[in-house]
């Protein structure tokens, strides 16, 4: 009975996964697609003709372009919201801070707030410090937002590592900063990796963020070069999927890479 329910459990968590995964599937095939193929009324569910035509009109089209433009604007905001993010979230966990509850009501309050309520205050900001068409309108924009989501996660982590490991390493000569360096942030490596992975996942998928504070559009990144190849492409479906299947190959790759550390780093908060 027991190995009956598990089978049945298995087959229910494969259906659901692939029902998950067929669009990216769908969207990787259509790729390799000619035009024809795409339109015809009985859809084919593997390229009858594998054509690499759509990969390298994209390629021709600017794309190496936007896909160094969204790693900047990626990697950058992920850096700048773990270097805030970590200390702070160990602050919260650790010190007595005045107003520390309203903080953190704060904090989960940004996270309700949608992208286009901070538009214009932002851009009426970034236009007086002349960050407009630059790469940090839209990095200080995704790391403003990813910085209350990281030290939530990262606060209840820190809360959860006993006291007596610091103690310990006091008595061991470790100063607070030491103690936080070579023993805190080795013990938060996995939630630290999540966070950090959220927040790159986040800046890599930004569109409206780079479209309103950029105008140069060198400067725009993979999501916003879709956008604009939509009104330039019409109805060529394969090079817009093209385009897309090049946009999501990193994030697919950075999570097979990381997929250890990222489940350690969500059960994370069961640590004794």
């Amino acid at each position: 009975m027991q190995k009956r329910k598990e089978w049945m459990l298995n087959s229910l968590g494969i259906l659901f996964v692939l029902i998950f995964l067929f669009p990216v599937y769908w969207m990787i095939i259509t790729a390799f697609k000619s035009q024809s193929e795409i339109f015809q009324s009985t859809p084919t569910f593997w390229p009858k003709d594998f054509q690499f035509s759509s990969f390298i009109d994209i390629f021709k089209d600017n794309v190496g372009q936007y896909f160094l433009n969204s790693f900047m604007i990626a990697g950058l905001a992920t850096i700048l919201v773990l270097v805030l993010a970590v200390p702070s979230a160990y602050g919260l966990a650790r010190f007595k801070v005045k107003g520390k509850n309203p903080m953190i009501l704060l904090f989960l309050v940004t996270q309700m707030l949608p992208a286009t309520v901070i538009l214009t205050p932002l851009f009426i900001v970034f236009n007086n410090l002349s960050l407009l068409n630059t790469y940090w309108g839209p990095v200080l924009t995704c790391a403003t937002l990813g910085v209350p989501f990281s030290v939530l996660i990262l606060r209840t982590f820190f809360l959860g590592i006993p006291k007596e490991l610091e103690e310990a390493a006091s008595i061991d000569g470790c100063g607070r900063f030491r103690t936080f360096i070579r023993v805190i942030v080795p013990i938060s490596y996995p939630s630290i990796v999540v966070c950090a992975a959220i927040s790159f996942f986040f800046s890599w998928g930004d569109l409206i963020f780079s479209m309103t504070f950029n105008r140069n559009q060198d400067l725009w990144p993979l999501t916003a070069g879709i956008y604009n190849a939509i009104g330039r492409y019409g109805i060529e479906w394969n090079d817009l999927m093209a385009f897309a299947t090049v946009s999501v190959l990193p994030v697919i790759v950075i999570f097979v890479i990381l997929q250890k550390q990222l489940v350690k780093g969500l059960v994370s908060g069961s640590i004794k």
